[in-house]
């Protein structure tokens, strides 16, 4: 692997004035009178984003703030495939012994996602301390600013060995991880993988199965013995109401997604139409502004793998090679990797608590009255405080990290 680089966002005028040309020669399909969000995103909201991101966002001022924010770049090579440049930001804390920190993302996220969570997680020295991390967030291959393998087969196995990877190049032998989405899925499969380096995880989108008599007879007979609490059951409607209405999107990107990308790489009112509904669905009526919807779909569209890379993870994910992952692997028990999770009303699958318990030895959980899909973005302060609950002095994953409790030594004394 090569060395740490800092990185700096510059996309070529060039391609800011394609963007400029394909936004004012866009066409729009008509819709159905009163059809609202049922047949997918309205047409006003379409046109209405589309005209503010033609005259009135500046890509350039996106830049310069993401440019101030701590980016750097390195090769990393998943054994089998290419070197790959990937991105990441990575927030060192004063604190010498913080905790290290991967924060995975997921699709339609992108690096961006952790952001807010960065002042909440520096630690504190005034009042009640609170531990650091070291904060470590890639865009995942062929995802913002990382490049995309070239080659079939780069699966959920390659992108957490290229996480994994990334850290051990950082110095970080050992390191918790949090994500959301195929965040969630990616480190589940580090911890499957490399469980004496990925010592933890807190996970915002738990997704385990019903417990069996065979499997885990003791959480059966609690299930069977167990009703359902009203958030549980809100939390089943939740789900059937993805998988009933929400979930088109994920068979075509499983199945075939190359023939969706045509669209999306040649329209960006496409990829904007693509990205918004999930952004509305899957939130807890979370008051997106223009400025952030439409960054969110400018990293896509000036993405270092072109648009088409990033769909490509749900086919690989659902497709592995005989050695590799499949995505229904992470929902099966991990031993040895301490796991926290974070229940949220408008998380896509909501299932029992007692369900996410088949996933592995479980020392957190938390329940939140208001949130959805993207976590960290709409309740940065929920995701924060479960991390410093669950690795602070008093939590059930404190020190897991040997040598990194997250305090300094004033406030350890």
């Amino acid at each position: 692997m090569s060395s740490v680089e800092r990185f700096k966002v510059s996309v070529p005028d060039s391609e800011l004035e394609r963007l400029g040309t394909k936004l004012s020669t866009a066409s729009f399909p008509n819709e159905l009178e009163n059809s609202g969000w049922d047949y997918g995103t309205p047409l006003s909201e379409i046109k209405r984003l589309t005209t503010y991101w033609k005259k009135q966002f500046d890509w350039r001022k996106v830049e310069l703030k993401i440019n101030e924010l701590p980016n750097y770049r390195v090769r990393i090579q998943a054994e089998g495939f290419e070197a790959l440049n990937i991105h990441f930001m990575h927030q060192k804390s004063n604190v010498s012994n913080a905790i290290p920190l991967l924060f995975c993302h997921g699709w339609p996220g992108n690096f961006l996602e952790v952001v807010k969570l960065l002042p909440l997680l520096a630690g504190s020295g005034s009042g009640k301390p609170t531990p650091a991390f070291h904060i470590v967030a890639p865009s995942i291959p062929g995802f913002g600013f990382s490049e995309a393998s070239k080659k079939k087969g780069f699966g959920l196995a390659q992108y957490a060995e290229t996480c994994h990877k990334l850290m051990q190049k950082l110095g970080y032998e050992k390191y918790v991880t949090q994500g959301g989405d195929w965040g969630c899925m990616i480190t589940r499969t580090m911890g499957k993988l490399y469980p004496e380096s990925c010592v933890a995880s807190h996970i915002n989108m738990p997704r385990g199965m019903k417990p069996s008599f065979f499997s885990h007879p003791i959480l059966a007979i609690q299930h069977f013995l167990t009703p359902y609490s009203e958030k549980e059951k809100r939390g089943l409607g939740r789900t059937q109401w993805f998988l009933q209405k929400g979930s088109g999107y994920r068979i075509l990107q499983a199945t075939k997604p190359q023939t969706l990308n045509y669209a999306l790489a040649d329209s960006p009112v496409a990829l904007l139409a693509w990205m918004y509904e999930k952004l509305h669905d899957w939130t807890d009526n979370y008051e997106w502004t223009s400025e952030e919807v439409l960054t969110w779909v400018s990293i896509y569209w000036f993405s270092t793998a072109g648009v088409a890379a990033a769909q490509r993870i749900y086919y690989e994910a659902t497709h592995p090679s005989p050695e590799g992952v499949h995505c229904t692997m992470t929902e099966q028990y991990i031993p040895h990797v301490k796991l926290g999770f974070a229940y949220f009303p408008m998380e896509l699958t909501s299932l029992p608590r007692i369900w996410s318990r088949t996933l592995g030895p479980v020392v957190f959980e938390s329940e939140h009255d208001k949130g959805g899909h993207f976590a960290a973005t709409e309740r940065p302060d929920a995701i924060a405080d479960d991390l410093q609950k669950m690795f602070g002095k008093g939590g059930p994953a404190y020190e897991v990290v040997p040598g990194r409790g997250g305090y300094d030594i004033m406030a350890k004394l």
